[in-house]
């Protein structure tokens, strides 16, 4: 290898790639925003706590179609006279809003309102009724105590906090806030039903190695509000939500409980780092959230724990090295998703990936064997 090509190599072999961030002071700014322009209702300064309303909006009602002349059994165009309500009038849900009485009342039809709202409109030309529900009301809250920062008008606002941060790898279940309680007693534990007691009802609790799905189920029906652990088996996963979980974007489950890993699928013992820092600050209120998105802007589930002590991280104390050979990393794409090795080589050559673009790769070193995979698709966990 000529002296030009070793140096290029030994460049290569230092590529920055980020790891999950576990820190324990930093300060966390928080984005809040409406799906639709509406009121900020708190303003620069004001301090919010987590369930604090800082901004809501209304939404139009959904839309109902009623086949009015269909019901009744005329043509479209003779609709108008049959119709009961006029638009822009309110109705009830089993209200008569048509009817058609022929032949002195031998023959009687009705329309009902399938639904409470509003007569949007009355067409003669298709014969249809349409009935528009109640406007839903919209609202946001702060998520995490803190103070507003900014104010982005008719939208939200921006809030910060001194926290201690901590990403997972993958979540089902979207914002909650709770006490934080370790129900593990190290971070290899492995959590069952038995260490789920009525008493952790409203809690965020912290397992080990795994929760069983017994645990899980124990957990929703006594109503913890979260879960963070080292791993799951992914059938445990899907068992729980009832169907099976695709893992390029969660967070919208229909559930109670939010569900954090913080390392991957299977028995996989919680780090260290994260168990001692979760294990520090037991006791205190935290929020999480489970929404997970693998793939172009990327999201992980998060644990912030405000709290006061103790000097704030800078950005220089983020993970500054580089991959290299022996390198503790994480797989953070399909296929395999969830699985950590180590660094076995950085080619320096560019390599054909299945969407035909050609990109820098590493060869990492799983239990099953040697693969190779582009080197955006693996981050450093963080020691």
């Amino acid at each position: 290898m000529s002296k030009m090509r070793a140096r290029k190599a030994t460049k290569e072999a230092h590529a920055y790639t980020p790891g999950l961030k576990v820190k324990r002071s930093i300060k966390v700014l928080k984005t809040r925003t409406l799906p639709i322009p509406g009121e900020v209702v708190v303003e620069k300064g004001n301090s919010v706590e987590y369930d604090t309303i800082v901004a809501r909006a209304t939404a139009p009602g959904n839309p109902t179609i009623i086949k009015a002349s269909d019901l009744l059994n005329i043509l479209p165009e003779n609709l108008p006279p049959f119709i009961l309500k006029k638009e822009g009038e309110q109705v009830k849900k089993g209200e008569i809003i048509a009817k058609y009485t022929p032949f002195w009342g031998l023959i009687k039809r009705f329309v009902y309102s399938p639904v409470d709202g509003i007569i949007e409109s009355i067409s003669d030309e298709t014969g249809q009724i349409i009935v528009r529900e109640p406007p839903i009301p919209v609202e946001i809250n702060a998520y995490i105590p803190g103070n507003v920062v900014e104010v982005l008008p008719s939208r939200g606002v921006i809030i910060e906090t001194n926290a201690a941060y901590i990403q997972g790898i993958f979540g089902v279940g979207g914002e909650r806030h709770g006490k934080l309680i370790v129900a593990a007693d190290s971070n290899d534990d492995i959590l069952t039903e038995k260490e789920v007691p009525p008493d952790y009802k409203g809690k965020i609790i912290v397992g080990g190695s795994l929760v069983t799905f017994e645990a899980l189920k124990r957990a929703e029906e006594i109503g913890v509000k979260g879960i963070i652990v080292g791993g799951v088996q992914g059938v445990d996963i899907n068992n729980f939500l009832g169907y099976e979980i695709g893992v390029a974007i969660t967070g919208h489950e229909d559930i109670n409980t939010t569900i954090i890993v913080t390392e991957g699928f299977g028995k996989m013992s919680m780090s260290k780092s994260v168990y001692d820092l979760l294990k520090e600050f037991e006791g205190y209120e935290v929020s999480i959230n489970g929404t997970t998105q693998i793939r172009a802007g990327v999201i992980r589930p998060e644990i912030i724990i405000p709290h006061s002590e103790g000097a704030l991280e800078t950005e220089e104390d983020e993970l500054t090295g580089g991959m290299k050979p022996g390198t503790l990393i994480r797989i953070i794409r399909e296929p395999y998703f969830g699985k950590i090795g180590t660094v076995v080589s950085l080619p320096v050559q560019l390599e054909k990936v299945e969407s035909g673009s050609s990109v820098r790769v590493v060869e990492v070193q799983l239990d099953e064997g040697r693969v190779t995979v582009p080197r955006a698709n693996v981050e450093i966990i963080e020691k």
